[in-house]
């Protein structure tokens, strides 16, 4: 339970039906974000030449090839899921199928197991279907017009905010829905076993998020005294960490989540972290999504203890995105065992603890909600953050 605190919420929705996304599409590379997308929250699902961040359910095979996501024709019924739950967000998804394929998104679906329209929301992709034609919301809501997209790239522009559905096609509505059966869950494509299937610039934006610094002072954090990081909010109205070692911590407590924060490290492979989960008073406990943005020899594959969006001590980043010196923006979530992590966008871990359950997740898995907390590592610490915000799961279903 989230203890309480000042803050004010932040609906991101520039991302559905106000993106230029036509435009951009012609002048970008596909499967990557523009600066100002990583800015503004969006990180990629899909990295163009991994399944990373994905697991297949049922029997249908899938592969990487050219771009795109692409099902193995006539391998059987199946689904690609996200390995990470979400609940409110502007989602992207292009599309390309033949006239045998059928198809859909998946919203909201559970973490394992059989995934229907009965435990998800379909956003359907199949022309011929006389009740839910493409863009429809199976047996939720149908599309308002009957559009063809057979042989060509169509793009799906998605929001789940609470319980408003929207669904779009190439710019234009067709679904606008309240519906309040599923919350939150994973995002699956489906394939059905006949035709030919791509999927490619799968983006994700979270909204509902909630400011956790004002930029003006320290109101909502705690520091642990004792120690010798100091800790201030610059002019520019950045929250500043300088020497070490320290330990700042949020008042409130969260459990499963969405975090997202700027970051910028003031000085050569410098060392901090995130720490959520972690045990209110008490010095670097909890997980620790890590900051060091430091690599072996050229090769950013290879990261300097964990590497920035690493998990400290369990995963390492597949990564190192970020570079001294440069604003970036991390954006982490956790639910339940499983956390991953997005920096500029690019997903660098994805880590399920197996573990025994402890209190203290430094020792063992931890599920219990604990504060957020952001380190001071030594006397060469000097970083800032900026635009700290947060958007709390709703509760897991049954």
């Amino acid at each position: 339970m989230k203890k309480s605190m000042k803050s004010f919420s932040v609906v991101l929705l520039a991302g559905a039906f106000c993106l230029p996304w036509t435009l951009l599409a012609a002048e970008r590379k596909s499967n990557t974000l523009t600066p100002n997308e990583a800015s503004q929250g969006w990180i990629l699902l899909f990295d163009g030449e991994t399944q990373f961040g994905w697991a297949p359910r049922g029997d249908a095979k899938w592969t990487v090839s050219d771009g795109t996501i692409q099902a193995v024709k006539g391998s059987g019924i199946g689904y690609l899921s996200t390995t990470t739950e979400f609940a409110n967000y502007n989602l992207s998804v292009e599309f390309w199928i033949d006239d045998a394929a059928n198809s859909g998104v998946f919203l909201r679906c559970p973490t394992a197991g059989a995934i229907t329209a009965n435990n998800a929301y379909e956003v359907n992709i199949y022309d011929k279907h006389d009740q839910w034609p493409t863009g429809s919301i199976n047996e939720v809501a149908r599309a308002s017009k009957k559009v063809s997209t057979v042989g060509r790239w169509c793009r799906f522009d998605i929001m789940t905010d609470q319980q408003y559905l929207v669904v779009g096609l190439d710019g234009e509505k067709l679904v606008t829905k309240n519906d309040p059966k599923q919350a939150r869950g994973t995002i699956a494509l489906q394939y059905n076993g006949q035709g030919e299937l791509k999927f490619r610039n799968i983006r994700l934006q979270p909204i509902r998020l909630n400011r956790l610094f004002n930029g003006k002072d320290l109101s909502g954090w705690k520091e642990i005294p004792g120690r010798k990081s100091v800790y201030s909010v610059t002019p520019e109205g950045w929250l500043n960490v300088k020497n070490g070692n320290g330990d700042l911590q949020t008042e409130a407590a969260y459990g499963d989540f969405t975090f997202q924060l700027d970051i910028i490290s003031n000085g050569k492979h410098l060392n901090s972290g995130v720490f959520f989960r972690a045990l209110a008073g008490q010095f670097w406990s909890g997980y620790e999504s890590q900051i060091r943005n430091q690599w072996q020899g050229d090769d950013r594959t290879k990261p300097v203890d964990y590497g920035t969006g690493g998990i400290y001590n369990r995963q390492p980043a597949r990564r190192v995105v970020s570079t001294d010196g440069e604003w970036f923006t991390k954006t982490i979530v956790a639910h339940g065992p499983h956390m991953a992590v997005w920096v500029n966008g690019i997903q660098v871990s994805d880590f399920t603890d197996t573990r025994a359950p402890n209190e203290n997740a430094r020792q063992g898995y931890r599920a219990q909600p604990g504060v957020l907390s952001l380190q001071g590592h030594d006397p060469t610490t000097d970083l800032s953050f900026r635009k700290i915000r947060i958007a709390e799961m709703p509760a897991a279903r049954n």
